[in-house]
């Protein structure tokens, strides 16, 4: 007896040893479940579960498996929450409880509901754009009110608030500035970009971001800014794609077209855009001169073709690490031809007439590899981005002229641009985070120009920069407040040969050393009034257009060139923006300053090649230091249930500096500007809406634009259960956009051009594919993320 009382105190001593190690090795839970639709009951693949302790810091995590399963472990003891989180599905958190006893836990089913307002972010063209204000920019989601208002990106950035697009000669200004810096998903292109803008369609946009102060993570070329257009991708489990047809005329044709499409099944998704404009325009003014007594009629004509195609492929390898590819492709066919005539009334002199003809084609590849880790941590990050470009144009143009003269010009431009980022993101705490990043860009380009005029040579102009940059940005948060203060190094390089029949070949070197701090500070007044304030320090660095010595374009009175001999400008820029949410919308409202260094600005001389002295050289050139400031404000407001509208309004101040013949002219020029996009919901399935505009009265070195107003209307009516809709516009109903002015430099002068803005347009778009579950949104190239975001938490 003595024995066995013996052994059962053995056995239960041993049984509470064993149970004690078992309490030690079980401290930390594991929770099991599974991720259905609620309304298919079927799984839903690739759901991310996260795990948060009571004070809402991310414990651990990770996805459901193909059949919706998850295993979570190393749960510590204690009360957690655990949240499914689905594009396109409302999230469900439920409550765990680890302690003795319930170290497994099996939740069992989890049940996922569709999110509506979700679904149509996500698969749905908005029936209405939006501007949103950010720390460091405005983003314009691209509603159907403007694609059906424009069948090109240059007819729509009209719309968008501090933006111009001359309807002359295409190039952008942002704030009454040239020097912007077009940018696609991102990435820098070699496409010109008044030529970009007319190539892309509307229909394939999906956002337009205005970066007025950029931080020190992006590339700081481009004094006023930087305007990056985000193209459509789907993410969307399945077979997924929106089409779209468009006619469009006034006095000529012109048809457009695009649509998009994905695939995505398991860990692949493939996506692919493309989207055409054809058809033809017309251009027509007239310039009087008082000083000789003239007058030049103009009459231009264009027949143009323009693809863009944008393939790519997302591979999820695991729930840490993606890899992606995509390529765009842009080919363009372009014939132009018109008719210069001068008229003298006089009759000192015979008539003069010119006649061009001239064809362009040019075609231009864009590769882009990225692959991102993310690290246990949320939020936690290391990216490495290639991307690689190229550009071959080829132009043929013939002059003649009715004195049975003429002359034929041959250019062809080689351009290619590598860009290679490295970016590492690292939240330190919850109210804190750190960005680094290295960055590689590389410009080359070569321009060969051959000529049958007698009095102007062949040439040829190789051009070659290299820019090797360092960054790092920090930020933090505290409660009422946050800041983000940040660096930019850059090691500039460049080198270029001019080689021309008749003269030494000349050659061209800089190179510089420059540091670009920025700085972004918010504060929240309270919940619905945020305040935020940003310098940065930008720089301008010549665009090829500015330098290529070799023509850019030509008419019997004015030559355009470059200067090889350009420096670059330096910026340094300030705002402040204040956002107050109400009642049915947000108002936004702001300042800014502008201190710019040996700005660069147009330049316009005499031609001495010309014997009369009546022809003149449209060139740029560097000036002494400079200023310009403005205010601006934008809203979107939702008065009642069936109208919406966004609206801005922008006033600049800044004094052009310039040579005009040999003198240095300061012209003091202040712009008011603007916008409103009103849209009424007729029914559940008609919309209406009307664009007006106002773009005050500008001066320059040569002339004072007059005011230009513009107004459109449209109707949009879905059907086939919403996937469907038809869209009607007439643009320009008054016929009162046109570019009109008066002149005084280097002669007097009054002229009126004018082109075909009054139009009426028709449209059909389509919505096809389920789209039932959403990809997991880890790394979404369109978003930019590489790029960054230059705002805070």
């Amino acid at each position: 007896m003595k024995k066995l009382l013996l052994l059962c105190l053995f056995a239960f001593t041993l049984s509470l040893s064993a149970n004690a190690t078992l309490a030690n090795t079980e401290k930390d839970g594991t929770v099991t479940g599974k991720v259905l639709d609620v309304n298919l009951n079927q799984p839903l693949p690739y759901v991310n579960i996260i795990i948060k302790n009571a004070a809402g810091t991310t414990i651990t995590g990770g996805i459901t498996d193909d059949q919706g399963n998850f295993e979570i472990k190393n749960i510590p003891e204690g009360k957690s929450f655990l949240s499914a989180q689905y594009i396109g599905y409302k999230t469900v958190t439920k409550e765990i409880i680890v302690d003795k006893g319930s170290y497994r836990i099996d939740l069992g089913n989890i049940m996922l509901e569709e999110d509506i307002a979700s679904l149509d972010e996500v698969t749905v063209v908005a029936e209405v754009s939006s501007i949103q204000q950010k720390v460091d920019r405005k983003v314009i989601t691209i509603g159907k009110d403007l694609t059906t208002t424009g069948a090109t990106a240059s007819e729509i950035m009209n719309n968008l608030p501090a933006v111009s697009v001359d309807s002359q000669n295409g190039n952008i200004s942002l704030r009454g500035n040239e020097n912007v810096r077009v940018l696609v998903d991102g990435k820098p292109t070699n496409v010109p970009a008044a030529q970009l803008l007319k190539q892309i369609p509307s229909t394939s946009i999906k956002s337009v971001e205005l970066i007025t102060n950029p931080s020190a993570k992006y590339n700081p070329e481009g004094m006023s800014g930087i305007i990056n257009i985000i193209l459509h991708k789907n993410i969307n489990i399945g077979f997924n794609g929106n089409v779209n047809i468009g006619f469009a005329k006034e006095i000529s044709p012109n048809f457009n077209s695009s649509i998009d499409m994905n695939y995505r099944n398991g860990k692949l998704n493939f996506y692919g855009n493309y989207g055409n404009n054809i058809g033809k325009s017309t251009n027509y003014g007239m310039i009087e001169r008082f000083d000789n007594n003239t007058e030049q009629l103009f009459d231009f004509g264009n027949n143009n073709k323009s693809h863009l195609y944008k393939i790519g492929v997302d591979y999820y390898i695991n729930d840490r690490n993606t890899l992606s590819f995509y390529t765009n492709q842009n080919i363009y066919d372009g014939k132009g031809n018109g008719t210069t005539d001068v008229l003298y009334l006089n009759n000192d002199f015979p008539d003069f007439r010119q006649v061009f003809n001239n064809s362009n084609e040019n075609n231009t590849s864009t590769y882009n590899g990225a692959y991102k880790h993310d690290f246990k941590k949320e939020g936690h990050n290391i990216s490495l981005e290639a991307d690689y470009s190229t550009f071959d144009s080829d132009e043929f143009a013939n002059f003649a002229f009715n004195d049975n003269t003429g002359y034929i010009d041959v250019v062809d431009n080689k351009r290619d641009n590598t860009v290679i980022n490295l970016d590492y993101v690292n939240p330190l705490s919850e109210k804190a985070k750190l960005e680094i990043g290295a960055e590689y860009r590389s410009n080359n380009s070569d321009n060969i120009y051959d000529t049958t005029n007698a009095n102007l040579f062949d040439s040829n102009y190789e051009y070659n920069r290299s820019i090797y940059s360092f960054y790092t940005t920090y930020g933090k948060t505290f409660e009422k407040w946050s800041y983000q203060v940040g660096a930019r190094l850059e090691q500039y390089e460049v080198e270029a040969n001019f080689a021309q029949d008749t003269q030494d070949n000349a050659k061209f070197t800089d190179e510089q050393f420059s540091i670009y701090p920025s700085v972004f500070a918010t504060y929240n007044l309270s919940e619905k009034n945020t305040l935020q304030f940003s310098y940065s320090r930008r720089v301008d660095r010549p665009g090829l257009g500015q330098i290529n010595p070799i023509r850019e374009w030509s008419t019997p009175r004015v030559t355009s060139i470059g200067n090889p001999e350009l420096r670059q400008q330096f910026t340094n820029s300030f705002e402040i923006n204040y956002t107050k949410i109400i009642k049915g919308g947000s108002i936004t409202a702001g300042t800014f300053y502008r201190n710019i260094e040996d700005e660069i600005n147009r330049a316009v001389y005499i031609d001495p090649e010309d014997p009369t002295g009546e022809s003149v050289i449209l060139t740029y050139d560097n000036f002494d230091n400079n200023s310009a400031y403005g205010v601006e404000a934008s809203t979107n407001y939702r008065p009642t249930k069936w109208w919406s509208l966004n609206a801005s309004a922008e006033f600049y101040y800044r004094t052009v500096r310039g040579v005009v013949e040999q003198e240095n002219v300061d012209v003091d020029n202040s712009t008011f500007n603007f916008r409103m996009n009103n849209n009424f919901k007729v029914t559940k399935s008609l919309n209406l809406s009307v664009f007006g505009m106002y773009r005050g009265q500008e001066k320059g070195l040569q002339n004072t634009r007059k005011p230009m107003t513009l107004v459109n209307t449209g109707l949009r009516y879905t059907f086939l259960e919403d996937k469907a809709t038809f869209s009607f516009s007439y643009s320009d109903i008054f016929n009162s956009m046109k570019f009109a002015f008066d002149g005084t430099r280097p002669f007097p002068t009054k002229g009126e051009f004018n082109w075909e803005s009054n139009q009426w347009r028709i449209g059909l778009s389509y919505r096809f594919g389920g789209g039932k579950y959403r990809a997991l949104s880890r790394k979404q190239r369109d978003d930019n993320e590489t790029q960054g975001s230059g705002g805070f938490m």
